[in-house]
């Protein structure tokens, strides 16, 4: 054999060898790679994605809050669309022909052979009338979606509202994409991975059209969509609509509270707006016309409005100094002369004054000495008064009471190190502060915090954290609301604060008392822009009590005008369901009072 053949031998050998790799490569890459067959299966699929309903909102008695209505979107493949009537379709869909040009120009840019949503949230009434002529418009389709729905037009801020996803949405969750919705404010956001369910699939086989030749597999691969977590709130929603009836044509909040377990029965921001407002289509627009609207309705004043507590907050520093052994209930100060000095009382009464006297006459003068005498109490101001604001921040001040509102203000609570800054230095004395005696200066609370103290009065010293979702469907109760809160104050220094509250609704308050015995403290809070807010905190019954509540009115000059009268109109109605007949003119009086304006001239000097 010469080496002719010999190298043609080779060459064969060796084009056989690579024959056989090329062979081999092939059978493993088409028979047993499933990958290839994933991409050429996927080329003539369409998944459908399956929307859940969110869950419904009860309040704390089972009645429905929130619930779900259907809507639909009108969705376009563009590559499927043939002549048709602009005009017609424009009316049907209630847009102009601007506005469906755009989207199909969108549309078209997205792909032409892929669906996208040209029409967002169609009321079912509105989508009988499309549905009977879209056998008119080829390549036009619709996919259902769900709008929420209130039972009453109440608890907007409590409740919040849904909207569509933004590009910082899709970055933190995979789980959402462009055109879905998700929980923009309240419950909706707060519990919003419980309420949005789990959304599922529909696969079907299509041409190179794209359009749909029937299921894929018959379905088998189809995955439906789970709905949301039910969800039990504290609300009790006939005390909320009474609340919100009270609040007409007002500025201000009101909280109230179960002191047994923390569960808030009624939180009210005023002015409020309907919840329904911010649901479907009209959104936007009403959206705008309420973040414009000068008396801010969208302001959740319940949670993020600062004030300061005023009179309201002189029952703890009476317990701080009580605690501390700065006063006992044998002190007395007089109110006028050299111990009236340098804070005055404010009106006439017995003198000298007791615990009792102090918290019914709100006395200034002896709020000063007790404050003045807790702080003197330590060898350095700087230590006293970090004591005193260490017993603050256990009644819940200057921080969140709640971990349930992502939206709460802190609030602010001076501490020796904000002194120290704003004085340059340690020279300030108890005198220098002394506003903070009174509930003024730079004390700044909110009204849940507020409402919250008034629990730890009704509790005789401790608080449960506030919170406003009694259940969660499948779920565990969450412990943090179990941890029982210690202020550190013993329940005997309760007892003559309990009497002096007690007097001020016989004494002062007595034709807003139902025959309800229960406990309140008035407070005047300093307004610079205008008329004084008024303050009311309270807990009834005396004996067992039920419910704790804050109500703030801002322009009503004095605790005693509305707020307190108010909060009795809700504690009565939460213990007795009623309002008692003799009582229907103060009804009456609160409902119809206008108080929007900071210089309403029938409340100015």
């Amino acid at each position: 054999m010469n080496n002719l053949s010999k190298r043609s031998y080779v060459v064969a050998a060796v084009f056989a060898v690579v024959g056989l790799i090329y062979a081999i490569n092939l059978f493993r890459l088409q028979v047993l790679d499933s990958d290839y067959k994933k991409y050429a299966t996927n080329n003539v699929l369409r998944e459908v994605v399956q929307y859940p309903a969110r869950g419904l909102v009860y309040d704390r008695n089972g009645e429905l809050m929130v619930f779900n209505k259907t809507a639909y979107d009108l969705l376009i493949i563009p590559r499927e669309v043939e002549k048709f009537d602009t005009l017609l379709l424009c009316n049907l869909l209630d847009i102009s022909p601007t506005e469906l040009e755009e989207g199909i120009a969108k549309a078209k840019k997205y792909s032409r052979y892929k669906p996208s949503v040209l029409v967002k949230q169609i009321s079912p009434e509105n989508f009988a009338v499309l549905q009977e002529q879209l056998y008119k418009f080829k390549g036009f389709h619709s996919q259902t979606r769900t709008l929420r729905e209130y039972t009453h037009p109440v608890a907007a801020h409590v409740l919040g509202y849904v909207g569509e996803v933004s590009s910082n949405d899709i970055k933190r969750d995979s789980y959402y994409k462009s055109g879905d919705y998700i929980g923009q404010s309240g419950i909706e956001k707060t519990y919003e991975k419980q309420l949005r369910g789990v959304k599922g699939v529909k696969k079907y086989m299509v041409d190179v059209h794209n359009r749909i030749q029937g299921p894929y597999l018959n379905g088998r691969e189809d995955k439906p969509a789970e709905i949301g977590k039910n969800l039990v709130s504290t609300i009790d929603i006939d005390l909320q609509v009474y609340a919100e009836k009270l609040f007409q044509n007002k500025k201000g909040a009101v909280v109230a509270i179960e002191p047994a377990s923390g569960e808030i029965l009624a939180m009210l921001s005023a002015p409020t707006y309907d919840p329904a407002l911010l649901v479907g289509r009209v959104r936007g627009s009403n959206f705008s016309r309420l973040q414009n609207d000068t008396l801010m309705p969208l302001f959740d004043r319940s949670l993020q409005a600062r004030y300061p507590p005023g009179s309201t907050f002189k029952p703890f520093n009476i317990l701080i100094g009580l605690q501390e052994g700065a006063i006992t209930t044998s002190t007395r100060v007089v109110c006028n002369g050299k111990s009236s000095q340098p804070i005055r009382c404010t009106h006439d009464h017995v003198s000298p004054a007791s615990v009792v006297d102090a918290v019914r006459e709100s006395c200034n003068p002896f709020l000063w000495n007790t404050f003045r005498n807790t702080i003197n109490k330590f060898p350095s101001t700087t230590e006293g008064f970090a004591k005193w604001s260490e017993y603050v921040q256990r009644f819940g001040l200057g921080e969140r009471v709640s971990t349930e509102f992502y939206n709460e203000n802190p609030g602010l609570r001076p501490t020796v190190e904000y002194y120290n800054q704003k004085f340059d230095g340690t020279w300030w004395r108890a005198l220098t502060v002394r506003s903070l005696a009174i509930g003024q200066g730079e004390m700044g609370t909110t009204p849940i915090q507020m409402a919250n103290c008034a629990a730890i009065l009704a509790n005789k010293g401790y608080y449960y954290q506030p919170h406003i979702i009694k259940q969660v469907e499948y779920d565990t109760t969450r412990q943090s609301i179990l941890f029982k809160h210690e202020t550190g104050i013993d329940a005997r220094h309760f007892d003559p604060v309990y009497e002096g509250m007690r007097q001020v609704t016989i004494a002062r308050l007595n034709r807003f008392v139902p025959g309800i015995s229960y406990c309140g403290k008035t407070g005047t809070i300093q307004n610079p822009q205008g008329i004084d807010h008024g303050a009311y905190i309270a807990f009834a019954p005396e004996e067992d009590p039920k419910i704790a509540i804050c109500v703030y009115v801002e322009h009503s000059k004095w605790g005693a005008s509305y707020a307190a009268p108010m909060a009795s109109l809700l504690i009565e109605k939460y213990l007795n369901d009623t309002i008692a007949s003799n009582r229907l003119v103060y009804e009456k009086q609160m409902m119809e009072a206008v108080l929007t304006d900071p210089h309403n001239p029938e409340l100015a000097d």
